[in-house]
Parts: C-alpha cells; structure tokens; sequence
C-alpha cells in the first residue's frame, strides 16, 4: 500500500469514527433527555424525585455523557463513565429477567456499553473537540520549544 493511500485510510477511518461516535452519543443524549424531561418521548420519563438513585442520576449521566461523546469533549473519559452506567443498569434491570439480552430487554443497555467500550480504546476519531485541544497544545509545545532553541526552524 502506498503511502497516500495509507494516509488516505486514516483519514476516512477517523472520520469514520467521528460519526459512530457521533451517533452514538446522540442517541445516548435523546435516551437522557426522555428520561429527565420527556423529550422527545413522554413513555420514558422518570417521574421519581430529582436526585433519586440510581435512576434520576442514570438519566443525567446519559444526558451529559452523550453530548460530550457526541461533541468529542473528553471523549474516553466519558465514553468510560456510560459504558459503566450501561453495564449497572443490564445487572440491576434486565439480567435478572433472564439469560440473553433479547429476552430480557437489555439489547440497548447491552449496545450501548459496549459501543461506549470501544471509545474507551479508540478515541474520538476527526474532528472532535478533543482533538482541537490537542492539536493546539501540540502546536504551542512545539512553538516553545522552537523558540527556545534559536536557529531551529520548526516545519511541521
């Protein structure tokens, strides 16, 4: 393979990811916002005092979490934290219903951890705010260092 089109594959692997992880965090944030505030579907609003655990608190998690998933805004830390809370809800909702997630109702919570794991590792894919942060505080490390060391001309 050569080298552009190596380049090239990188390129629309990130995108690639970017819009998985796009997604997946809407659909997170759309999961939240029905159980916070009814939005965009009344069915699964919480009707239970604010601050209940651990639904109420389920529900902002998959609020925050999914708009900073699907913004790119530490990413992996995040993703962490809703694959965590997926995990919780399939062992304390749906396992005890039975052994496979199709019986039990768990198939999303099930996704949903496991699309959240893979961010974990992968990262935000191109563009994402974390990347800009990134790529701004690269760039200023290497302006410092440059300047630093005088006739050493930075090209990259």
């Amino acid at each position: 393979m050569s080298r552009d089109t190596s380049r090239s594959l990188r390129h629309v692997q990130a995108v690639a990811l970017a819009a998985y992880r796009l997604v997946i965090g809407f659909l997170f944030a759309c999961h939240g916002a029905s159980t916070l505030f009814g939005l965009p579907d009344a069915r699964m609003r919480f009707h239970g005092p604010v601050g209940e655990w651990p639904h109420w608190w389920g529900g902002v998690i998959e609020l925050v979490g999914g708009v900073l998933v699907a913004a790119g805004c530490v990413t992996r830390g995040a993703a962490f934290l809703c694959s965590g809370t997926m995990a919780f809800a399939y062992f304390t909702v749906h396992a005890h219903k039975g052994l496979f997630p199709i019986a039990n109702g768990g198939e999303a919570a099930v996704l949903f951890c496991w699309s959240f794991f893979v961010l974990v590792f992968l990262g935000p894919g191109a563009p994402s705010i974390d990347g800009l942060v990134g790529a701004r505080l690269r760039g200023g490390a290497r302006r410092s260092v440059a300047a630093s060391r005088p006739g050493v001309v930075d090209v990259d």
